[in-house]
């Protein structure tokens, strides 16, 4: 096939993250377990949040909000590779391709915004706690999160249609285990300078305005601890903070690290197993951090499960009953 329009492409081929048979049965249940694990994981911090009025705060609303697009995230990219390895198939449709690119995009941006509004929930939660509920009102919260939902979906909705005016060669093999915007781009054999110019300057003001904003919000809430007098109420306000630091280190640095790889090295297979960290391990690790590390988290859980296994009896009685 020659150069042309990507309307007369029918699919590509996700080689995966390994080509050898043998290890194919391992890399299924690996990434099932993993997925079903993130799913479960995530759903319960939603369940928490929802069902314990202790819980329904503007920090708890944004990580149930994190927690509903890890779900969504992963739910992009694993089942298709699971379906893959299952059938012995390594074809995607090209418009499954695109969908792919789209929503990946379009939750990765998202992840970016929550994280960065946690960190604004706590820095206001510690530099400024009178003000704290008439700031982070519930109108406000429900407002952020709606620009959040549209400027990711907006960044998603352009890189998606950049990728529409590319045209493939030959060569429609993916070195990944899913349409990865950056592999996508540079698959392509036609000219990628515009692609490639809109994708680095909507990462650096995403994900790097971000970041900086991050690092913002916690060097003021750093210098409000340090004037705490007491090591108690210093361990108090930091601990607030720890579950989201070790969330916002491990999502960054990964998808940073992907990125770097790309730019430092022609190994499409390095790129593609540094990518399974930031697409499939961090949300699988993000209800392991806030759970461990939370007792409002893990109190209000028991709880749920307490009033399941009550009503559960009390409807086994009910039933036994003549």
């Amino acid at each position: 096939m020659g150069a042309g329009n990507d309307t007369h492409i029918s699919g590509f081929l996700l080689l995966g993250l390994s080509n050898d048979e043998e290890l194919q049965p391992l890399i299924f249940a690996v990434f099932l377990s993993m997925y079903l694990i993130t799913v479960f994981g995530n759903l319960l911090i939603i369940l928490a949040v929802s069902s314990d009025s202790h819980l329904h705060t503007p920090m708890y609303f944004l990580l149930a909000n994190l927690s509903f697009v890890d779900i969504c995230f992963t739910s992009t990219t694993i089942p298709k590779m699971l379906v893959n390895i299952q059938t012995h198939s390594k074809v995607i449709t090209y418009t499954g391709c695109i969908s792919q690119i789209c929503f990946s995009v379009l939750f990765a941006g998202w992840d970016y915004f929550l994280l960065a509004l946690m960190a604004y929930d706590r820095f206001v939660a510690i530099c400024h706690p009178l003000h704290y509920r008439v700031i982070m009102n519930p109108q406000l919260c429900g407002l952020l999160i709606l620009v959040s939902w549209i400027m990711s979906a907006l960044n998603s909705l352009l890189q998606s249609l950049m990728v529409l005016q590319l045209s493939f060669c030959t060569d429609l093999e993916i070195p990944h285990f899913f349409c990865e915007l950056n592999q996508m781009i540079q698959l392509a054999c036609s000219d990628t300078f515009l692609n490639d110019t809109v994708l680095y300057v909507s990462i650096v003001l995403l994900a790097g305005g971000f970041l900086v904003g991050i690092f913002y919000s916690y060097s003021k809430i750093i210098s409000s601890i340090r004037r705490i007098s007491s090591a108690q109420g210093k361990y108090k306000a930091f601990s607030t903070c720890a579950s989201h630091l070790s969330v916002v280190s491990l999502f960054y640095c990964t998808v940073l690290g992907v990125y770097l790889i790309s730019a430092s090295t022609q190994s499409s297979h390095a790129s593609a197993v540094a990518s399974v960290m930031y697409t499939v391990v961090t949300p699988m690790l993000n209800p392991f951090i806030y759970s461990l590390r939370n007792r409002d988290i893990k109190g209000a859980l028991i709880r749920f499960f307490k009033r399941a296994t009550i009503n559960g009896t009390i409807v086994l009685v009910v039933k036994k009953r003549p």
